[in-house]
Parts: C-alpha cells; sequence; structure tokens
C-alpha cells in the first residue's frame, strides 16, 4: 500500500472510531445514566457527573476528527488525546478488576483504549514522524 493510500485509509478509520465517543458521549449527555440502563432515580450526584463524563467524551471525539484536517501538523494534539483515551482505559481496567466484568459495550471500549489506540498512534508516529 502506498504512503498516500496509508494516510487515507487512516484518516478513515480516526474517523469512524471518533464516531464512537461522539456518539456515547452524547447518549450519555442527553439520557444520563439511563443509557447504561440504569433505572431512575438515581442521586442527583451520579446524574451530574456521568453527564460530565459524557461530556469530556464527545469533546474528545470531536477532537479526534478536529485532527483529521492536518494530521501532519496535529500530531501534539493527536498524542494528547491518546495519552487521555489510554489513561481512561486502565482506568477502566482497573474497575474490571476491582467492580467485575463490564457489559459487552465497555469491553469493546476497553479493546479500543488499551489496543486500537496504542496501535493508531504507532501508525500515526510512523505515517507523519515527529
Amino acid at each position: 500500500m502506498t504512503d498516500p493510500q496509508q494516510r487515507r485509509l487512516f484518516s478513515i478509520l480516526v474517523a469512524i472510531f471518533a464516531l464512537i465517543p461522539v456518539a456515547a458521549g452524547l447518549a450519555g449527555l442527553l439520557l444520563g445514566p439511563r443509557f447504561l440502563g440504569v433505572q431512575a432515580p438515581w442521586p442527583a450526584d451520579l446524574g451530574s457527573h456521568f453527564r460530565f463524563l459524557s461530556g469530556i467524551f464527545l469533546a474528545m471525539g470531536v477532537v479526534w476528527w478536529s485532527c483529521l484536517a492536518d494530521l501532519q501538523n496535529t500530531r501534539g494534539r493527536f498524542r494528547l488525546l491518546a495519552l487521555l483515551t489510554i489513561c481512561g482505559g486502565l482506568a477502566r481496567l482497573v474497575s474490571l478488576f476491582v467492580d467485575g466484568q463490564p457489559s459487552l459495550g465497555h469491553l469493546g471500549g476497553l479493546v479500543m483504549e488499551l489496543s486500537v489506540v496504542p496501535l493508531l498512534t504507532l501508525w500515526h508516529f510512523r505515517l507523519f514522524g515527529r
């Protein structure tokens, strides 16, 4: 595969993968904990915290998309997003061990955060260098 073809495929994958935090963030923002099947009433603090984190998740997806306009010159932003995503995945991994196995969607998130994002970051480094 040629370098321009790899860059195009890379951009397409990032655009698709960024749909996940955008969609989940919007759903969490609009539905609150109900998004995860939690039935109301729930403590106001849970709803507030859940919507706050959903807003961050939504924003991260949009910022992932913002990198697509110029992947060469958004290396720092791209890598910061990757670091934040990996840190979130590590926190999710702690939860797996402390709280038990979550739903399939959260397990998929864990795979994305701790394998797909690091692999994309390595690929980004290969394509766009320092």
